[in-house]
């Protein structure tokens, strides 16, 4: 890797810039995707008009604990609220600037430099119907005085019935992530699905958040091309796979019962997030936006 902060920040260097090109291309497509599927439904909730994404963009303020001069970026929120999607952000942002001290000695690279610049993609569903499973997806490139990918996508199946390992969204889910995988290394989806399983996981309650899928980061292998190579790979995996199982299954209905038990669900989805995601600690002490660090957080959720 020949990149470092002092090319990549403030001005962007080919590589960052081709990266935060594929992220909102990605934007684009998973977009124009969903929003099909809004289009095609059929379900109890047809006589309703389709969703369309709305965007909003925002510029990065300099704000307390997220560095000095020279601070900036920004991103573009994309939300939907409609017939399927009972909401669902797809956001890209790209960053610069400097760490606080502090949060600098949890990031490689940032003890010897504190600038740093980042640019990913985020998406969050959360579904209208029980029987859709929500889903969580994104992918990132983060440069300091070192430079790596990560990212990942996980299934969150919000009814007990769907959360056997078993079960065919599952497997299929895990599938697809699985020959993007083995498409570059032997070993990444036995160490990256093993890895999401520990990630997304409420230590406090002993459970996992879903059904997993697979996650990685610090991922620099010293061959820049096949790292974006195998980030854009999984990019591709997660927007050819969950449209199929959200068709699936969204023209279904579901009983009292079954919403009762996603939003139940869902209140463990936010206390994850809330509590131990990466993204959102990141997002947080860097001085990104709040509402839309915070979009993952669901519409409606219930505490028993």
């Amino acid at each position: 890797m020949t990149s470092t902060a002092k090319t990549a920040v403030p001005n962007e260097g080919d590589r960052q810039a081709r990266a935060r090109v594929w992220f909102e291309s990605l934007r684009d497509q998973i977009c124009a995707a969903f929003e099909a599927i809004e289009d095609s439904y059929d379900g109890p909730n047809r006589a309703e008009p389709p969703g369309r994404f709305a965007r909003k963009s925002w510029t990065r303020a300099d704000a307390a604990g997220s560095g000095g001069a020279g601070d900036g970026g920004g991103g573009t929120m994309a939300m939907m609220k409609g017939r399927v999607f009972e909401k669902v952000g797809v956001n890209v942002s790209t960053v610069h600037g400097r760490f606080d001290p502090n949060f600098a000695k949890e990031i490689p690279g940032a003890d010897t430099d504190p600038r740093f610049w980042a640019s990913g993609i985020s998406l969050v569903a959360h579904m209208r119907s029980p029987r859709v499973p929500a889903a969580h997806f994104n992918t990132r490139h983060i440069v300091t005085a070192k430079a790596w990918f990560g990212g990942g996508g996980d299934l969150n199946p919000t009814i007990a019935a769907q959360r056997d390992p078993g079960h065919p969204f599952a497997r299929n889910f895990h599938d697809a992530f699985r020959l993007a995988c083995d498409a570059h290394a032997a070993d990444y989806y036995a160490r990256f699905s093993k890895w999401c399983d520990e990630y997304f996981f409420n230590r406090h309650r002993g459970e996992a958040r879903g059904v997993g899928g697979i996650f990685y980061d610090y991922l620099d292998s010293g061959n820049w091309e096949k790292d974006f190579a195998f980030t854009r790979d999984v990019g591709l995996a997660f927007l050819d796979i969950y449209p199929h199982i959200i068709r699936a299954a969204m023209n279904e209905s579901w009983t009292p019962a079954e919403r009762d038990e996603q939003l139940v669900h869902r209140g463990r989805y936010a206390e994850f997030n809330l509590v131990y995601d990466r993204g959102t600690k990141f997002g947080l002490a860097t001085g990104g936006n709040v509402e839309a660090i915070l979009m993952s957080l669901p519409p409606e959720a219930r505490w028993p």
